[in-house]
């Protein structure tokens, strides 16, 4: 069957693009609001720590099911379903009285809020393959980006405006303008005669063969544990910045700004790069920059009392760019695994990232955020383990080169 007609890059990128940054609006748009919402709902730190833990378990949780969906009803049909869903879900969170009552509409949203990723990387999949597709993958990355370093800027600005519950209500417009969008100028990618159907025992026969697939979970793990070494001073960024760096609420970009900007050059360099550099080798570049930046993320730790901007943020920057790098060449070959389950593979890749995320948020970032040097040993632990899992695939795909009965091993393009 011939691939879906894209509709013009410049378009696709940033209906993309916009899908993409809603989820970590979600996440970032509160952080200078925390103290403000635990004064007012009797709630302390560890309890607004678990706003985020809500939303990314019931994330992670309906992440196996927006890819699936998507294969069976079509990318459009689902990302509006979606959307509507975070609208309500966002309304909940701005009228809530009681912590119960905001961790149950942060649960709602985190339900809602992945269809976009991980539906928007089906899309790109469907109607671009190869260098055409890493590159576009790269140019989403770049506006995704945007969103962890506006989002807490705009919540500061919001807070200084109106209370709390104005970041929800942005939530909400913000998400229902994105439906229109998407409503009036996304075609559907997955034509009925691709479809899957939906049924519950096919589905999960389904999602057991991609997660008993070596290559995938080798994949999965080294692009999630990498990852979570820079979600760990996210989910830690009220603390970090707050109380480690002593600055304000309307401060944070001394943060984000520079960590999405490592990120989004990463994800420029990367679109550069397909077609002129292997894939392996960028990959490898990319955990490179990742190691580097934790070393030196250490050594500063270890050799200063008080963290301070610029220094302290300038390795989670390195280590951005590390991860954007690495991560479109490793998605892409983690969809070409599996041509006609591409939804439901990405679903399956974000489920693995956004458990260790939520355990990450609701567990670790509270033991490890008062002290700077925890935090920097933390995120070296996990990029240790991303990349050693990276070692092992690399080590299996020289392996598989010598033996030719096993070219399936072997197909994912850019890898």
């Amino acid at each position: 069957m011939p691939a879906p007609s894209p509709p013009p890059p410049r378009r696709l990128v940033l209906l993309l693009g916009g899908l993409a940054m809603f989820g970590p609006f979600s996440i970032d748009t509160i952080f200078p609001a925390f103290p403000q919402i635990g004064a007012q709902l009797g709630a302390d730190k560890l309890a607004m720590q678990q706003t985020i833990s809500a939303y990314l378990l019931a994330y992670a949780a309906m992440s196996l099911v927006h890819g699936p969906l998507s294969d069976a009803l079509g990318r459009k049909r689902v990302i509006l379903g979606g959307l509507g869903v975070f609208v309500l879900a966002s309304l909940g969170c701005a009228l809530a009285a009681t912590l119960p009552q905001l961790l149950a509409f942060r649960a709602l949203q985190g339900l809602s809020a992945g269809v976009g990723l991980i539906v928007g990387r089906a899309v790109i999949r469907d109607v671009l393959h190869g260098h055409a597709a890493q590159r576009m993958m790269s140019h989403v990355s770049m506006i995704f980006g945007i969103a962890p370093a506006v989002a807490p800027i705009l919540g500061g600005w919001l807070l200084g405006w109106q209370r709390w519950p104005a970041i929800f209500w942005f939530l909400a417009a913000f998400a229902t303008l994105l439906g229109l969008a998407v409503w009036r100028a996304l075609p559907e990618t997955h034509p009925p005669p691709a479809r899957l159907p939906l049924h519950p025992g096919a589905l999960l026969r389904g999602y057991w063969g991609i997660a008993r697939h070596p290559r995938f979970l080798r994949l999965s793990m080294a692009a999630g544990f990498n990852f979570g070494a820079l979600f760990l001073y996210i989910a830690s960024a009220p603390a970090f910045v707050l109380d480690l760096l002593g600055l304000g609420e309307r401060q944070f970009g001394w943060f984000f700004i520079p960590m999405i900007a490592g990120m989004m050059l990463g994800a420029f360099v990367s679109g550069r790069a397909a077609g002129r550099i292997d894939g392996r080798r960028l990959a490898n570049l990319g955990f490179a920059c990742s190691g580097a930046a934790m070393l030196l993320d250490i050594g500063y730790n270890l050799g200063v009392a008080t963290p301070a901007v610029p220094w302290a943020v300038l390795p989670v920057s390195l280590h951005a760019f590390g991860i954007a790098l690495a991560f479109p060449v490793i998605t892409l070959a983690i969809l070409d695994l599996f041509p006609r389950q591409r939804g439901s593979a990405s679903s399956l890749q974000a489920f693995f990232g956004l458990l260790v995320n939520a355990v990450i948020a609701g567990v670790l970032s509270p033991l490890v955020s008062a002290s700077g040097l925890h935090l920097a040993l933390g995120a070296a632990a996990f990029v240790l383990v991303g990349w050693l899992f990276w070692c092992w695939e690399g080590s299996a795909w020289r392996q598989a080169l010598r033996v030719p009965e096993e070219p399936a091993a072997l197909e994912p393009s850019g890898l």
